[in-house]
């Protein structure tokens, strides 16, 4: 799964759209936690993430959305700044 940004010890990734399913999302990655969080809602469908982890993922989504759901439609993945 190629990683498309880190910050304060959060990984962003995101899996090649055959292999995935619908709703659009990303997998963050925090420790021991992880998350899985729809693109279009930026909420966290599945997981454990802390509420605190919770709000800066939800900050970097609300960032780089656009992008996020342009990659998802393209499969075409690249970098994304951190937070």
């Amino acid at each position: 799964m190629p990683e498309i940004s880190r910050f304060y010890g959060i990984i962003i990734k995101m899996f090649f759209k055959p292999k995935e399913h619908e709703p659009s999302h990303i997998h963050a990655l925090y420790g021991e936690y992880v998350g899985i969080f729809d693109l279009r809602t930026m909420e966290m469908t599945e997981g454990d993430m802390p509420i605190k982890a919770q709000g800066l993922i939800k900050e970097w989504l609300s960032r780089n959305q656009q992008a996020l759901l342009q990659m998802w439609d393209s499969q075409k993945l690249r970098k994304l700044p951190p937070l």
